[in-house]
């Protein structure tokens, strides 16, 4: 995992297994307190204090394909790498919160990366699941809400080719 995107998108993943309905990716950019951040709200099952310690470890994964789970261990290490944090907070039966931390400015600090194209795979591979998905940058805020955008298109399903292209749009003209 090169990008920050692709752990987004690792996560978020994490998050609808969990049998999340709601998923919030929020992420921050603030040249002035040289901060970079990511978090992940969701309200899946959750995870009990041993999980949430397993969770970090490399060789542990719930996924019946593979024997290892290295998403959340190399984030971790990334943002430490970047002179950052993870935090990874849960309550069994109400959710999980991930938020990792990094300096904007570090060298060594992953890009983002395609952001957009994230979303779109998200919404369009579990259009049963909202998403609500916050960007700052300095003073400039961002926001959409698949809630909102469910109310406008009624009986249209929120993957039909053409809301998944009106939504791309809609996420690169709040970014630019």
């Amino acid at each position: 995992m090169l990008e920050l995107a692709a752990h987004i998108l690792d996560i978020a993943e994490n998050s609808v297994r969990a049998g999340a309905s709601l998923v919030e990716i929020n992420i921050v950019e603030d040249e002035k307190e040289n901060l970079f951040s990511i978090e992940i709200i969701d309200n899946g099952c959750g995870m009990t204090q041993e999980e949430i310690q397993k969770a970090l470890d490399p060789f542990y994964t719930t996924k019946k394909v593979r024997r290892v789970g290295l998403g959340i261990p190399l984030l971790s290490d990334a943002a430490e790498r970047a002179g950052g944090n993870l935090q990874l907070e849960s309550i069994q039966g109400k959710g999980t919160r991930l938020r990792v931390t990094f300096e904007l400015n570090h060298i060594d600090r992953q890009p983002l990366g395609d952001i957009v194209s994230t979303l779109i795979i998200l919404i369009a591979g579990n259009s049963d699941i909202d998403f609500l998905y916050r960007h700052r940058y300095n003073d400039r805020q961002f926001e959409l809400d698949t809630r909102e955008i469910r109310k406008e298109i009624e009986d249209i399903p929120i993957n039909h080719s053409e809301i998944l292209k009106y939504i791309k749009q809609l996420i690169e003209d709040g970014l630019c």
